[in-house]
């Protein structure tokens, strides 16, 4: 019978992750959670977890290396995490929690989850914590789900009766299912979009840690007719969250900065190719053309697959998708104009 491993990232987001667990129980048969940064000022106790875990040579501290500001992932950490043994001595910028959890605590929490929490370096976004957790997973299926999503009654079902079946699947690398929109209260559209890439098995993906990057399959996907509910404390999709909302901002900064370095740069899993995945080659090579080019095919695209399953057409839906790719290829076409690497 497959087991999952269910890995989450978050920054200070307990009420969102205790829902998500209670949603997912009985989905999973590990938990790994990664802090963006150290929870608390005062929660690395450095002698106390000497004595119960091993760091690897000149090992750092999560607080020592984190990001001072929104930017691309702190050059310590980049390596490519599928080649170490889980068993490895822990990566400089990583640490277990070991010491006793403080109450109400996020650590706390998974404690009492059985699950093991991490604290990584303050990045100002998950993905680059994706591979350190991952490579600490102790099985190969991993459930990937953020903190403001969780499974509908269907999709836990569905996640139950995978658990239990005889064989994992071969020569598949993971399972992709519907991601409705969500405008603060409830789903507006049902059925759209339908690529959320969210269980895979880590050995049949490849990844590098950059802002918007999703796990790549090895081999075929294969889509589920099932819902990940997606319910931020706020509209999930639409111009505002584009135009006005700045954390967009601060990621469209951090992607188009992260574009002038190459792939080996970030942490990463089972990377083992320098050359950029074609459709950021693409905006690294032309952005203003490409900027255009994805204004008007993007929005297109969207509108297309949004009437072949719900027979309606929502502009912001379609385009805000759109319009986020125009923006970041323009600021990294900007900055290479002007040589504003940094």
């Amino acid at each position: 019978m497959p087991k999952i491993s269910l890995v989450v990232c978050v920054s200070k987001e307990r009420d969102l992750l205790e829902r998500l667990l209670l949603h997912a129980k009985d989905c999973f048969d590990d938990l790994v959670v990664v802090h963006d940064g150290v929870e608390n000022d005062e929660s690395f106790n450095q002698e106390l977890s000497r004595k119960d875990q091993v760091f690897e040579k000149n090992w750092e501290s999560p607080s020592i290396i984190s990001l001072k500001s929104p930017n691309t992932p702190p050059t310590k950490i980049a390596r490519d995490y599928y080649k170490l043994d889980r068993d490895s001595p822990i990566p400089t910028g990583y640490n277990l929690k070991v010491d006793p959890p403080i109450v109400g605590s996020i650590h706390e929490l998974v404690i009492n989850n059985g699950g093991r929490f991490f604290e990584g370096p303050r990045c100002f976004q998950q993905e680059p914590h994706w591979p350190f957790a991952w490579h600490k997973a102790k099985f190969d299926w991993i459930l990937r789900l953020d903190a403001d999503e969780y499974p509908d009654e269907a999709l836990k079902q569905w996640l139950i009766n995978f658990r239990e079946s005889p064989v994992a699947p071969l020569q598949l690398s993971g399972y992709t299912c519907i991601w409705p929109l969500w405008d603060g209260h409830q789903q507006t559209i049902r059925n759209w979009p339908d690529q959320r890439f969210f269980l895979f098995n880590k050995i049949r993906v490849r990844f590098f840690a950059m802002a918007e990057q999703t796990p790549i399959p090895k081999f075929k996907t294969r889509p589920i007719n099932l819902s990940l509910t997606h319910a931020p404390k706020r509209k999930s999709y639409g111009l505002r969250n584009v135009l006005f909302r700045k954390q967009a901002y601060v990621w469209r900064t951090v992607i188009a900065k992260s574009l002038f370095k190459q792939t080996a740069e970030f942490p990463s899993w089972n990377w083992n190719r320098a050359a950029w995945p074609a459709d950021w080659e693409r905006i690294r090579s032309r952005p203003f053309k490409e900027a255009i080019f994805r204004l008007v095919m993007l929005s297109l695209q969207q509108a297309k697959t949004l009437w072949k399953k719900e027979k309606k057409i929502n502009l912001s839906a379609t385009t805000s998708g759109a319009i986020n790719h125009f923006l970041f290829s323009i600021e990294h076409g900007l900055r290479r104009l002007f040589c504003i690497v940094n």
